[in-house]
């Protein structure tokens, strides 16, 4: 089992900057990729970012390209996103979560362990 656990959301103006963490707790961390999902009020969940377990590849939604940052620091059991330029778009719960293996995938039925969310609400 893999425990997850949220932090950095709440409400900034658009182009403003969060910084999402996520820290792990339970099993190996590096045993696993680490994603990031959001979900928008009356929108099904979509895929933000991933990094594989060295944090070594890292892949991204073009929504999100350019201006939203993945990373992990195994030593900390934590994965971060950094998020710059936000948009009244990005508002949503934004979610954690671990895959089912090292290597790093978009798709939400690959991970195996998710946190329990945490808003981001970026006004105009």
């Amino acid at each position: 089992q893999v425990q997850l656990v949220e932090s950095g959301g709440g409400l900034v103006q658009a182009g403003d900057s969060l910084r999402l963490s996520c820290a792990a707790s339970g099993r190996t961390f590096t045993w696993y990729a680490m994603g990031w999902f959001r979900q928008a009020p009356g929108k099904e969940r979509e895929f933000v970012a991933t990094i594989s377990w060295s944090g070594g590849s890292t892949y991204y939604a073009d929504s999100v390209k350019g201006r939203f940052t993945i990373s992990r620091d195994n030593a900390k059991n934590t994965v971060y996103l950094q998020m710059n330029n936000l948009k009244p778009e990005d508002t949503a719960v934004y979610y954690c979560a671990a895959a089912r293996s090292r290597g790093y995938s978009y798709k939400d039925n690959e991970y195996a362990y998710w946190g329990q969310g945490t808003q981001v609400t970026v006004s105009s």
